[in-house]
């Protein structure tokens, strides 16, 4: 008789936390660069006189957050700092590692849970093995290392 490994999900306000702490990990730097290296990008003065200067910022930042987001959570990690700091790690259904690509279409179908007040993550808090949108769309789960 096999017997079913019992896991343990990686709850709302843990995966938060580390949310927060990758956030701080990836801004500090661009807010840094942008903020001191090109101290008048963002000025409400320029934004008028140069509409797509905003754009720079926002488009490095995404960049940032997808190379960050996806290539720790497909790494050997399986988890950003902010998940590995707190014990988390991401893995496909089965319970296995996930590629680059996963990962790509786990931080896309984040934008989709951010939507609608962003349901999507507060999803993680109500559904039986703590899955957000971004989860069930990826095919993937935050589980809890041991």
């Amino acid at each position: 008789m096999m017997t079913e490994i019992k896991k343990s999900y990686g709850g709302f306000w843990k995966r938060v936390i580390a949310y927060l702490i990758d956030g701080l990990i990836i801004a500090a730097p661009i807010t840094m660069i942008f903020g001191t290296v090109i101290p008048d990008v963002m000025t409400a003065d320029n934004v008028q006189a140069r509409p797509f200067a905003v754009t720079v910022p926002q488009l490095v930042m995404i960049i940032a957050s997808w190379i960050y987001f996806a290539g720790l959570e497909s790494s050997e990690w399986q988890a950003t700092i902010g998940k590995k700091i707190l014990g988390m790690k991401v893995t496909d259904t089965e319970g296995q590692r996930i590629n680059f690509i996963k990962a790509s279409v786990r931080y896309v179908a984040k934008i989709l849970s951010s939507f609608i007040l962003m349901i999507g993550f507060i999803m993680v808090a109500f559904t039986a093995k703590k899955k957000g949108l971004h989860d069930y769309i990826a095919g993937t789960t935050v589980v809890n290392q041991r």
